[in-house]
């Protein structure tokens, strides 16, 4: 910074200094107008006013402010062209910008839910392939029967309870 606080990066101003205009405060404006003009009420009230115009300038001799091409009508509707162009593109591009981080916020919410469900079907494969290697009630069932089984047909070691030896056949 140079002295008197003054950006040598920017250039020095001469005369008046613009006035500061807060951009969000003019973009709600900007929106507001946009919606109007796109509203079934504005062509209403235009078209009342250009029926009025015409009218008043054809008929009313003495109230005669605009002779026949209407070119103060003209100028008129030149005019409100002139500034409702720029103020629809200002909400266009408003709309737009919340678009694009609209998306940008869809793109990460996407992303983060899609490696949150291939996290769960990861884990869910891992179960299903643990429960795999389980034993199952029936194979429990089965086993303990077998050994049971195997238990009635074992080897006579002197602790059999009663009952003679069948061989196996």
């Amino acid at each position: 910074m140079a002295e008197g606080g003054r950006r040598l990066d920017q250039p020095r101003s001469k005369g008046l200094a613009a006035p500061r205009i807060d951009a969000d405060a003019f973009g709600r404006f900007s929106e507001g107008i946009a919606r109007f003009l796109g509203t079934g009420r504005f062509l209403f009230f235009q078209t009342l006013l250009v029926i009025a115009w015409i009218t008043l300038n054809l008929f009313a001799v003495k109230l005669r402010w605009d002779m026949y091409p209407f070119i103060l009508l003209n100028l008129v509707f030149s005019t409100q062209a002139a500034y409702a162009a720029p103020l629809i593109l200002l909400a266009q591009n408003r709309q737009a910008d919340r678009d694009r981080v609209q998306a940008e916020e869809d793109r990460s919410r996407a992303i983060s839910e899609q490696a949150e469900t291939e996290y769960l079907a990861r884990e869910l494969a891992s179960l299903r392939a643990s429960i795999g290697e389980l034993a199952t009630r029936d194979f429990i069932r089965s086993e303990l029967a077998r050994l049971a089984g195997d238990e009635r047909d074992g080897p006579d070691d002197g602790r059999r309870r009663g009952g003679s030896r069948q061989p196996r056949g």
